[in-house]
Parts: structure tokens; C-alpha cells; sequence
């Protein structure tokens, strides 16, 4: 997790990460301004336990009870954690922007790299409709009521607040990007150190509210399922312990994800091929860390289980209320919205970095646009406001519809946990198969061995099976109709389009035929 100071990083060094990228046919259009640190840091603030750990707590203490954070937490953490170890030994071999559909491609074929892109792009864009809608979630509950800001999301005046917050606060994401990669790196790093102190500071402030020490309470199952009595409860009324177990584990899933962002922006990181799979397993690592001991001292501090579980959504605001005192609240409440910002700015740097290199090789619409990179700035300008633009647009259409009594927001995000690892696991599964053969002939630096990756994953897929038999459970039960839709929409598009017009990324003779196009591409950006 040490920084890699910019006098660490040679000529030499540059000279390697150029060469791989040229080896795999690509330019250096991007600029290397990230250390280890900071490729560690944007995953790491993506992941942001003091968003997803937050924002999605209900499904814990309105689930299993205690033992859904004592239990549960760091069996999610591990599922996530087999995913991260098995990318990082196929990051630190192909070490390119857009990393999982690079790898779907040259480990598979042309078809299993276009899914991987069109799972992993959906998958990114309506993540950070879901942070930013998170991140309102957060601020009506905690600093609108200061402006006595309408945050009633059924009335007019609510919603119209809401989709003017998430664009606006998109907008100044998107806006930071733009201007290039080493202020969003600085950017990001703060977030690094500001999650690290915020979550300390939260877990100390929490333990100094505990009025009980009670251990006990996070391993107790206890089954709340049907509360918050009313019209929503967070799971629908079932008699079995373990299924709302296993529902509960949707809260440390759907958080440590996003580590792909490590890898989505290899080309902008110095010394990839080691930083990036480090990047990603060491921000699943002290997210779980971190995360658990906050989450444990939550716990602790809730001042009646059964009244937590009432609370439903609100049960972190209704604790704080209990734990601390209102000042030292809001100044907490500060620091965990300006995270959840920054988790919502490094998203944008990984949706855009997928939409690029995308297009990089003919797989969008307009792709000679949304490939194109901003001498000025060195950053992919088009996919940027593209991809922001789309995040705005969903949350604002998705909000509109009603599937079956439930808002089709809330049954689309549920189907992007699925569409993201889905687009984990292909690669992984591939990656597997071929080992050591012709598609695969050697690891890179970061290498954990063949047997033992093999394992690790197999491990994924199976975790990917545990997933998407959870993802689809009521109420999300609609999921499993928009995953088998997509894929059923995916593989007609394939054969009817793209199968004939779709090339792929460069291989073999097709690699050295564009090292003029490199020169071209790297001059035009002022990289030679």
C-alpha cells in the first residue's frame, strides 16, 4: 500500500510499461501519473465502506440481525476476495485500460470479450447511477434536513431534487475528470486517507456510544425479515434462518466491488503489471478490514436490535442519534458525504476508461469519438460525459417505471451486481481453461501459480452461481427476467451484427500492422 513516488519511476520502468502496451498493440494516449498508491486508491474508493457499508446496512439488521455483520461480513468479503485474486494474476499479464474485456477477448474469442464489455460497461454506468442515488440517499438523511431541503422522494418536489442532485454532483465528477488524470489521482488519493481516518474516528465514536457491551449480539441470528412493518420491508416475511443469511450477504457483495478500477486504468499507472493486481487485492483486503471493525462497533452501539430492524433504511441515522452526540455527528456526516462523492468521482474514471477502450476497438457506436483522447488533457473527453450522461439519464428513467409494484431502479441495480460479476467471472472461467497454453503461455510478475490460481478460480465461479441464486430472491425476483432478457437480447444482437462487423482487439500479424497507427496516436497527443 507504500506510494510510488514519481522518482521511483525510471525511464526505464516507463519504457517497460510502453513496451507491453505496444505488445499488445495499443498506444500510450493516456498519461502515467498514477502510483501504486493511487491505483490502489481509486479502487479503494470505489469500494468505500462508508457508502455501500452504510447506505446498504439495512439489509443486515433488517435481515439476519447481529450475526449478518459478525458472520456475514467477512464471508461476502472472501466471495469478493476470490474474484480479486484471481483478476490480479490475469491484471498483471495484460495490464490495459478496459482490462476484463481485453482479457475475455484474448483468452476467448471476439464473442466472449463483446459480452464481458457490454456486461462490465451496463454493469459500471448503472453503478454510478446507484453511488450518486446513494450518495442523495446519505444527504437527505443527514445534511438536507439543515437546509430544510424537500427529500421525499414520492412528491414532486422530492424527486425533482433528487435527479437535480445526482446531475449535478455527476457533472462536477464528470467535470474533474476531464481535466486529467493527475487531479483525479490526488483527488482519490485523499479519498484513500479520508475513508482510512473517517472510518477509525466513526468506530471510535461508535464504541465510546456502546450502553451495553454485547458481543454476543454479533453472532446471533435472529430472523427480522417482513420488518420495517408497512408497505417495504427490506425482505419480504420467510421462516428460514439461512435464506435471509444469505440475503444479508448482498450487503458485503454489492460493496467490495469495483476493484476492477485498478485495472480499468493500467494505462495511466506506473509499473502496472505489479501495482495493478496489488492495487486490487490490497483494496478488498483493508476494505474488509476497516470495514468490519466499523460495522462491528455499529453493532454494538445499536441500542435495541429489535427497534434497529424497525428502523429499516434509517437504521444508521437512529443509531447515530443514540451513539453520539448531534455535533460530533454532523461532522462525521460531512466527511462520509465527501467520500461518497469520491467514490462516485473514481467510478466515472472507470466507466470511462471501459467506454474507451471499447470503442478503442470498433465495439460502440461512434466509437471513433469515444475513443478519441484529448491532447490537453490526455484523458478520453467523449467517454467521460458520455458515460456520466448515461448514469443521469437511468437513474432519472429507471425512477419513472414500476415493475411489478417495485421501482424499476431498485430491480435494475439489483441486476448490475449480477451483470459485473458475471463479467468477473468470464475471464476468470477463461483464464482457468487456458493456463499455460498458447493463449496464455506465462504469468506476469504477480504470479500465484497455476494450481493455485486454478483453484482460486474455480472458487469464482462457484461464488458467481452463490451470487446470482441470491441476486434474484425477492424482491428483486424481477432480476432474473432482465438477466436472462439481456442475455437473450446480447446473443441476438451478436449474430445478427456484430458477429459479422466486430474485429476485436489486435492479435498476431494484426499487432505489428498498427505500430504506425501507435506512432501517429502517440504523437498526436504529445507522448513522443
Amino acid at each position: 500500500m507504500s506510494s510510488l513516488d514519481a522518482d521511483q519511476y525510471s525511464d526505464r520502468d516507463k519504457k517497460e510499461d510502453v513496451h507491453i502496451l505496444h505488445s499488445m498493440g495499443y498506444a500510450q494516449e493516456l498519461e502515467r501519473r498514477m502510483s501504486r498508491f493511487s491505483n490502489f486508491a481509486i479502487s479503494f474508493s470505489i469500494i468505500c465502506i462508508l457508502s455501500g457499508g452504510i447506505n446498504s446496512l439495512a439489509q443486515a439488521t433488517s435481515g439476519a440481525g447481529g450475526a449478518a455483520i459478525g458472520y456475514g461480513w467477512p464471508l461476502g468479503c472472501l466471495i469478493s476476495g476470490v474474484f480479486a485474486l484471481a483478476m490480479a494474476q490475469i491484471a498483471s499479464a495484460y495490464p490495459t485500460a478496459g482490462g476484463l474485456y481485453h482479457w475475455g477477448s484474448i483468452l476467448g474469442n471476439r464473442f466472449t470479450g463483446w459480452v464481458t464489455a457490454w456486461l462490465n460497461l451496463l454493469g459500471l454506468v448503472t453503478v454510478l447511477g446507484a453511488i450518486n442515488t446513494g450518495t442523495w440517499g446519505f444527504f437527505a438523511g443527514s445534511i438536507a434536513p439543515w437546509f430544510d431541503i424537500a427529500t421525499d422522494t414520492t412528491t414532486s418536489a422530492g424527486f425533482r431534487n433528487q435527479i437535480v442532485f445526482v446531475a449535478a454532483i455527476t457533472f462536477v465528477q464528470a467535470l474533474i475528470n476531464h481535466f486529467g488524470i493527475r487531479l483525479t489521482a490526488k483527488l482519490t488519493d485523499f479519498s484513500g486517507y479520508l475513508i482510512f481516518a473517517t472510518a477509525i474516528v466513526l468506530t471510535v465514536v461508535l464504541l465510546f456510544g456502546v450502553k451495553t457491551w454485547d458481543i454476543q449480539r454479533l453472532f446471533t441470528f435472529t430472523n427480522y425479515s417482513g420488518l420495517p412493518e408497512g408497505d417495504a420491508p427490506i425482505w419480504p416475511k420467510g421462516d428460514n434462518i439461512w435464506y435471509i443469511f444469505a440475503l444479508g450477504l448482498l450487503l458485503p457483495i454489492y460493496t467490495i466491488t469495483g476493484y476492477d478500477a485498478s485495472a480499468h486504468t493500467s494505462e495511466e499507472t506506473q509499473k502496472a503489471a505489479h501495482s495493478v493486481p496489488a492495487g486490487i487485492v490490497s483494496s478488498v483486503w483493508w476494505s474488509f478490514l476497516f470495514g468490519y471493525l466499523m460495522l462491528c462497533a455499529f453493532v454494538l452501539a445499536i441500542p435495541d436490535m429489535n427497534e434497529a430492524a424497525k428502523q429499516g433504511w434509517n437504521v444508521f441515522f437512529w443509531t447515530m442519534d443514540s451513539a453520539t452526540h448531534p455535533k460530533v455527528a454532523q461532522a462525521l456526516y460531512i466527511a462520509i458525504f465527501v467520500a461518497q462523492f469520491l467514490c462516485g468521482l473514481a467510478t466515472v474514471t472507470s466507466v470511462s476508461r471501459m467506454i474507451f477502450a471499447f470503442a478503442r476497438d470498433g465495439g460502440l457506436p461512434a466509437s471513433g469519438l469515444l475513443s478519441k483522447v484529448s491532447p490537453a488533457h490526455r484523458t478520453p473527453v467523449a467517454a467521460i460525459w458520455t458515460g456520466s450522461t448515461l448514469a443521469v439519464l437511468f437513474v432519472w428513467g429507471a425512477s419513472l417505471v414500476t415493475i411489478a409494484g417495485s421501482s424499476a431502479y431498485t430491480i435494475v441495480v439489483s441486476c448490475t451486481v449480477i451483470f459485473l460479476f458475471i463479467s468477473f467471472t468470464i475471464p476468470i472461467a477463461l483464464g482457468m481453461l487456458v493456463y499455460g497454453t498458447s493463449k496464455w503461455p506465462k504469468p506476469g510478475p504477480w504470479n500465484m501459480g497455476g494450481f493455485l490460481f486454478r483453484i482460486v478460480a474455480f472458487l469464482s465461479v462457484v461464488a458467481m452461481v452463490a451470487i446470482f441464486l441470491i441476486g434474484i430472491q425477492p424482491p428483486n425476483d424481477w432480476a432474473l427476467y432482465i438477466t436472462v432478457g439481456f442475455l437473450v437480447l446480447t446473443a441476438i444482437v451478436w449474430i445478427a451484427f456484430e458477429n459479422k462487423r466486430f474485429q476485436g482487439p489486435p492479435i498476431g500479424d494484426m499487432i505489428a500492422k498498427r505500430q504506425r497507427d501507435i506512432r501517429e496516436a502517440e504523437k498526436a497527443v504529445g507522448e513522443i
